[in-house]
């Protein structure tokens, strides 16, 4: 029987391979079961949502700024 240790050594050791092949094996499951293109929204979605929560996260005020970038100032409060 493997013991937990040697799993966690082996992780850490190899976490980019690891997680890399769990990441290609579960974008290769989502694309058997629904489809690729499905998938690819799915995955720009995620990008996209990445990407704001990102902005959001470093600039608290990104936005407000946003908003009055798009809409005239002080439409949304």
């Amino acid at each position: 029987m493997v013991n937990k240790e040697k799993i966690l050594s082996f992780y850490r050791s190899h976490f980019g391979e690891v997680n890399g092949a769990l990441a290609g094996l579960i974008i290769s499951v989502i694309i058997l079961l629904i489809g690729f293109f499905k998938t690819l929204f799915i995955v720009i979605c995620v990008l996209v949502g990445y990407y704001i929560g990102k902005k959001i996260s470093d600039d608290k005020e990104y936005i407000k700024n946003f908003l009055d970038r798009i809409l005239p100032p002080g439409t949304y409060r």
